[in-house]
């Protein structure tokens, strides 16, 4: 692991275990979460695939007019039917009854002259990274440069198909293929594979001297969906002037594949296992670690509030003190003879004693005959109930 790895990974494991570990527990129920809106949404799919009717293309036509004049049809919408079809690739020319089916409109790709229906084109570039004398400033764009670096480009064409049965068929059977709106994954096959080195210029002399990436070579590929491949096509098929045609379901992974029904049934079951067990994992890590979080941090409120409230009291206690000692050093100052505390001869006389009224102690001598077992007032020596403090005006 390089240094800038290391330094990623250690802000990363700061950030995870900061708040004892409350930002792990969430980004693990957000992953928790997104686990099992999947799981849902492949449950649900799994639940279609498995109970849409495996078809071949000849019998697509009439499927599809008894699933227009069933109304109890849930996946009924507008004539339509979901519905798992299997056939051959075939151009879509090649059924037009015109002077244009003469001409067959396929692509060819330019690299191999395979004929096919979807060509897809890709550019990459691909980079490579020497730390180089002054490689610590990659340290620095290690943590923004990864989302800055383009891969390449590409371009994506299609022309209308069909699929059809077996290779033979007359010209009733066979289904069309409506691409608009698919995003799913598409059956392409590699049929032009190159990658071409880049010579090196003074300028990628400077970008290996400093740290930076510099391309080293470029990739290019060619895929494309061939005439006669034999695939599947899951998806909603209805009635186009009086033809079927079969477009793609948003709520399905699949829309073209090689794999059968049955395949499909079992790569969605493993997918939906896995995500259910990932989810309910995920979901009690988080529910733990986010637990030992919160008890942690309530702990820690209340003992930082026991030590405020001790600090709050330590504080009055202190200005209680100090304003006791202020109070006292005004009662021991320059006091006369006859104010003296007739106990300790120290403090000036501040309490008098109930019911005899005698006012010839200070406060604190006063307390301490107050405890007594049988408090008399040192002067007249008659039982006393308590004293009062006296304060000049």
């Amino acid at each position: 692991m390089s240094v800038h790895d290391q330094a990623v990974a250690a802000v990363l494991s700061q950030l995870a275990l900061a708040a004892d570990g409350a930002v792990l527990g969430i980004a693990l129920a957000y992953v928790a979460v997104r686990s099992i809106l999947k799981f849902t949404a492949n449950s649900s799919a799994l639940h279609k695939i498995r109970d849409a009717p495996s078809v071949r293309v000849s019998d697509l036509r009439s499927l599809v007019s008894l699933s227009g004049d069933d109304a109890d049809n849930s996946d009924r919408s507008d004539g339509e039917k979901l519905v798992i079809v299997r056939g051959v690739v075939e151009a879509k020319s090649a059924v037009d009854v015109n002077w244009k089916s003469l001409r067959r409109n396929v692509l060819i790709s330019n690299e191999s002259g395979e004929k096919g229906v979807v060509l897809l084109r890709t550019q990459t570039c691909i980079y490579n990274e020497w730390r180089g004398f002054f490689g610590w400033t990659s340290d620095l764009r290690s943590l923004f440069g990864r989302s800055w670096k383009e891969q390449g480009s590409s371009s994506l064409r299609t022309v209308p198909f069909i699929l059809v049965e077996g290779g033979r068929w007359p010209q009733s059977d066979y289904v069309i293929v409506n691409m608009d709106g698919s995003r799913q994954p598409l059956p392409l096959t590699i049929v032009y594979h190159h990658l071409q080195p880049i010579n090196a210029t003074p300028y990628t002399f400077l970008q290996a001297l400093f740290g930076h990436e510099y391309p080293v070579g470029l990739l290019d590929e060619e895929k494309i969906l061939q005439l006669g491949k034999d695939i599947t096509a899951v998806g909603m098929c209805s009635l186009k002037n009086e033809t079927p045609e079969i477009r793609s379901c948003k709520d399905l992974p699949y829309f073209l594949s090689d794999m059968t029904k049955d395949q499909m049934v079992v790569d969605l079951a493993f997918k939906t296992n896995v995500l259910l067990c990932s989810g309910v994992v995920l979901g009690s890590l988080a529910v733990g670690i986010l637990g030992y979080a919160a008890v942690r941090n309530w702990n820690r409120w209340k003992a930082w509030r026991q030590l405020r409230q001790v600090q709050q009291q330590n504080a009055a206690a202190n200005n209680e003190a100090d304003s006791q000692t202020v109070a006292e050093d005004e009662e021991t100052g320059d006091v006369q003879d006859g104010e003296l505390c007739v106990i300790c001869l120290m403090r000036r006389r501040r309490s008098a004693f109930i019911p005899c009224g005698h006012l010839v102690c200070c406060q604190r001598c006063a307390q301490s005959v107050e405890r007594e077992v049988a408090p008399k007032c040192p002067v007249c020596r008659q039982t006393i109930r308590n004293s009062v403090r006296i304060y000049d005006s």
